[in-house]
């Protein structure tokens, strides 16, 4: 497995357990209140701020333990790169899409949020299971 390879598996797991962190913090906090009521913006952005720390230590972590493999990069890493950020960038538009229409509806601001943050964490997951099909199979038949 290449370094890239174990990036991206950082990259998926962080994000798809901060997600689920603050998920349930939020559902936590919902069992007194309406869920549109609760003290989102504090987890929102401890799970955010959270989740950019352990990513970074998390790749200093697999650098560290793999440092005789290198850190190499060629072409294939880089072509696998760039098609998994293009599909990932999708739900970053979905997610400014629905934002936008959510604000044009006048929803709660817990909602707007929420499906920003949403489509963010789908993105990063789209990307890394398509980097992660990539280095799985032959990327050159794409």
């Amino acid at each position: 497995m290449s370094y890239e390879e174990r990036n991206v598996w950082v990259m998926f797991v962080v994000s798809v357990l901060a997600y689920a962190v603050y998920v349930a913090v939020v559902l936590t906090r919902a069992r007194d209140v309406p869920l549109t009521e609760v003290a989102y913006v504090g987890p929102l952005l401890w799970s955010i701020g959270g989740a950019i720390v352990v990513s970074i230590l998390a790749s200093i972590g697999v650098g560290l333990a793999n440092r005789r493999d290198g850190h190499l990069t060629d072409q294939r890493d880089k072509e696998i790169n760039r098609v998994g950020e293009r599909t990932g960038q999708s739900f970053v538009v979905i997610g400014a899409l629905a934002a936008m229409v959510l604000a044009l509806l006048e929803a709660d601001w817990f909602w707007i949020a929420n499906v920003i943050y949403l489509c963010f964490v789908l993105s990063a997951v789209l990307s890394s299971m398509t980097k992660l099909a990539a280095y799985r199979q032959d990327f050159s038949t794409w």
